[in-house]
């Protein structure tokens, strides 16, 4: 008989269901390698396939969109598993939509707008510690009760001494206190542990366990390996550990193929920016030795046979990406980089081409260099224009990450930044738009005229007034009248994969 699990690890709804969760397998692999017994529940994943099996009878859908959606349901869902589906656009995209609209009706009667990627309760905010308290003592309210309670019932009935949920989003907040709430409810002996990568960032606010007082007994910021062991009461155990995925079926992720989640550090390497959240909440920098990755990553890729390898690190280094040009994986990847010297030659982009490297989030932020020089990014230009030639050249597509409405910015630089990508719109595959949020934390603030972004003392950002006068709403205006509409740059933001955005444009790649 097997051992009744001393945690249970909980990946609580919602985020986007085209893999499973890095940080909940790498605590997995560590409590394996000590010994300890456990459980990992990717609950997100879960809960969506429950909702979507709840669909109602086709004469109750509110419109034609609807029942059609509801018919052609699980037709949508294999469409997204097969990689067939990535070789046509519109098809990928009506198969997308079709079931977040199956997705979005379930949410409606409990006054929830629900996506693949955004939970947003019209009553409750997950930037007000008293909305999650307000969760967690309702979470009948919630549009995953069904699913939780029974799943969640179950598992209290095992005995565990903890459970442990990994929040990393925002999306995710409401629905892990309801858990938490249901949970105290049914059995108030079990402990709660909170982590993951939204609880950092509150923590680094001054943000304690004290806050949630009642519901929550320990909140774990940053690594969670060494800490964990130690509420189960290993001292000096091992945290080394590989990833394990054993858990995690691969057909409830909605990819044409396992998609192998994996992180080669903690932290950034530059961590220059002027609004760096990694230097504001103190996030040391903690890359594993390459001689680990070339021996752990390989390892996983043989074992698990993923169609794609996503690497998590918030900018692979340059020597990081050497090494892996040198020392291929095994699989196709993808993963986030600073423009540098190394991917403007040639050469080397095309020794990453054979390495496996079929897709590059770039983080250009803006065309005008002195924008970029003011906020300490580290990039010249010109340089990113012959990484995103080299790039084309390998037959590695770029996607690019662009800000608008920074305090440095104004609409003559959000012009510039139009200029750039007409320019280069033959190297661009898939564009992520972004409007600048001002974080809390950020030490040049300090200079700027704040004022509350949301209302709540669990916010992570601060509206500011812009010294030049270029607000949020004038930068939206910009993109979307102005920027997105421009025939070079239209059909690029018209590339972007609806819901899943990054995570599924690299198998667009894959089929060009």
């Amino acid at each position: 008989m097997a051992a009744k699990p001393k945690i249970i690890l909980i990946h609580p709804p919602l985020a986007k269901i085209g893999e499973p969760p890095a940080g909940l397998a790498r605590l997995a692999g560590c409590l394996k390698a000590n010994g300890i017994s456990h459980q990992a529940i990717d609950a997100n994943a879960q809960g969506i396939h429950y909702l979507l099996g709840q669909t109602a009878p086709e004469n109750e859908w509110p419109d034609r969109w609807s029942r059609r959606a509801g018919k052609n349901l699980h037709a949508n869902i294999a469409a997204l598993q097969s990689i067939e589906t990535y070789k046509n656009k519109s098809r990928y995209s009506r198969a997308a939509q079709d079931i977040n609209r199956v997705l979005q009706l379930a949410g409606k009667p409990y006054g929830v707008h629900l996506t693949f990627s955004d939970f947003t309760n019209t009553l409750l905010s997950p930037a007000r510690s008293e909305d999650l308290l307000r969760a967690a003592q309702m979470p009948d309210n919630n549009p995953f009760y069904p699913y939780f309670s029974a799943r969640l019932r179950t598992l209290a009935q095992e005995g565990p001494q903890f459970v442990g949920f990994s929040v990393n989003y925002l999306s995710q907040a409401l629905c892990a206190f309801a858990m938490i709430g249901f949970i105290k409810n049914t059995d108030s002996g079990i402990k709660i542990a909170l982590g993951g990568s939204l609880v950092t960032s509150w923590a680094a606010l001054g943000i304690g366990k004290e806050t949630f007082s009642g519901f929550v007994d320990e909140m774990i910021a940053g690594a969670g390996e060494e800490k964990l062991l130690q509420l189960l009461g290993v001292r000096g155990g091992q945290t080394n550990c590989a990833p394990d995925y054993d858990v995690f079926a691969q057909e409830m992720y909605l990819s044409p193929g396992f998609v192998l989640p994996y992180s080669a550090s903690r932290g950034c390497y530059w961590r220059g920016c002027a609004f760096c959240p990694e230097r504001a909440e103190e996030n040391p920098y903690l890359p594993l030795s390459a001689a680990r990755v070339n021996q752990e990553l390989p390892l996983l890729v043989k074992k698990y046979r993923p169609v794609l390898a996503h690497l998590l690190d918030n900018a692979l280094s340059p020597a990081l990406l050497k090494n892996l040009s040198q020392n291929p994986p095994g699989a196709p990847w993808y993963g986030f980089a600073r423009i540098s010297g190394e991917l403007a030659d040639e050469d080397f982009c095309l020794s990453l081409r054979k390495s496996g490297c079929v897709m590059l989030k770039l983080g250009i932020e803006s065309g005008d260099q002195e924008v970029l020089d003011k906020l300490n990014k580290g990039i010249n230009l010109a340089e990113a224009a012959a990484a995103l030639q080299a790039l084309k050249k390998a037959g590695i597509a770029a996607h690019v990450y662009l800000l608008f409405g920074t305090p440095q910015e104004n609409e003559a630089s959000a012009r510039k930044t139009l200029d750039f990508v007409v320019a280069h719109s033959g190297c661009i595959d898939f564009l992520n738009l972004a409007i600048f949020n001002l974080p809390v934390a950020a030490a040049a603030a300090q200079d700027l005229q704040t004022e509350n972004f949301y209302e709540g003392d669990l916010s992570l950002y601060r509206d500011f007034r812009h010294p030049a006068g270029w607000n949020r709403q004038n930068a939206r205006t910009f993109l979307e009248k102005t920027f997105k509409k421009h025939p070079a740059v239209a059909p690029i933001v018209r590339r972007m994969p609806e819901f899943f955005t990054s995570n599924h444009a690299p198998f667009f790649s894959m089929n060009c």
